[in-house]
């Protein structure tokens, strides 16, 4: 069955690598043993350890990107590489390669763009506690920022269509770019779903490259970008509300004293209020304008989306082999 199934269309697993000579020959192996048809690339990103030389005697096809956080490596891949479906996996084995046939099969058979694997008992044993609470909130704030498409925003095992991959700008450098990835399929409201799969624990002697605070500030960074160019009237009306209500902090009292007196007895403080209540409309006002500009920007990456071919062959994909009748471990959810 998994012959039929690379037989049928161009496929392409990419991982992007630093420093993982200790497990990256063996994930090669696994991807290659699941899906014999399909093409490995190991993508390595100023690895000291040997990461290189281990994929390429292990049977992959070793690139380099010199520019250093796995943003740059995944542009990079999605800008090399042509194929009819990718699969971007992580070289540290924590993700089983033989579920990458039900990734596929997924993203075929419902026709999506983005199948994403969710990491069942990832905030067990997600390397520190600090991991797993920032797992908790960020995906608390993706749903409420964004969108309630997806139930794990960082997991890195994912299956993408030609047209996503090709549509995506990926202009994050590090960690943030599954955040990035999730925003662009909810502002082009693509058809995404979530496969529920094991998540292993790195072997002794591999190390997380994730930083608790480093790399959770600068993700916390980018949902507030992501959230200035998908959301503006959002963004900006949020600023709105904390200068207006500063500036009826500063009015009240002036205004009682006012209204009991007739005299205004805190010039500078009126003053004052009257100058954070006019920042509050101009930056009001930014918001409705860039609110327009980003439906604009988003009817033209959709349009752009549309005139891509779904195949690098620019052909009608071939039928999905039917799948075999099974026990169902998984739970798939349609977003």
């Amino acid at each position: 069955m998994t012959d039929a199934l690379t037989g049928h269309f161009d496929i392409a697993i990419l991982l992007p690598c630093y420093n993982e000579a200790m497990t990256i020959a063996g994930v090669v192996r696994g991807f290659r043993e699941a899906l014999p048809g399909a093409r490995v690339y190991v993508y390595d990103n100023n690895s000291t350890d040997g990461t290189a030389l281990q994929a390429m005697l292990a049977g992959a096809l070793v690139m380099r990107e010199r520019r250093q956080g796995k943003g740059h490596v995944v542009r990079r891949m999605f800008a090399d590489i042509e194929a009819d479906v990718y699969i971007m996996a992580d070289g540290d084995g924590t993700y089983a390669p033989q579920d990458a046939e039900e990734l596929v099969r997924t993203l075929l058979t419902e026709r999506a763009d983005m199948v994403v694997g969710t990491r069942r008992g990832v905030h067990a044993d997600a390397g520190r506690q600090g991991h797993a609470a920032g797992n908790r909130l960020f995906n608390f704030l993706y749903r409420t920022m964004f969108a309630p498409d997806f139930t794990d925003i960082f997991s890195g095992y994912r299956a993408f269509s030609r047209r996503f991959v090709k549509s995506f700008p990926a202009v994050s450098g590090g960690f943030e770019i599954e955040t990035e990835m999730s925003v662009h399929a909810s502002l082009l409201k693509l058809p995404v779903c979530e496969i529920e799969l094991d998540y292993g624990r790195r072997p002794e002697g591999s190390h997380s490259k994730l930083s608790t605070f480093k790399d959770g500030a600068r993700i916390l960074w980018m949902f507030a970008m992501l959230m200035k160019e998908t959301r503006p009237f959002a963004f900006f009306g949020l600023i709105s509300s904390a200068f207006m209500a500063t500036s009826l902090v500063f009015m009240a009292p002036v205004l009682v004293a006012y209204f009991q007196t007739g005299l205004v007895e805190r010039m500078p403080t009126w003053v004052f209020s009257l100058v954070l209540m006019l920042v509050s409309l101009l930056i009001f006002t930014a918001g409705l304008i860039l609110d327009s500009v980003s439906r604009a920007r988003a009817e033209q990456l959709r349009i752009h989306y549309m005139s891509l071919p779904a195949s690098a062959h620019a052909a009608e994909p071939a039928q999905v082999p039917a799948r075999p009748v099974k026990t169902e471990r998984r739970r798939t959810k349609a977003a």
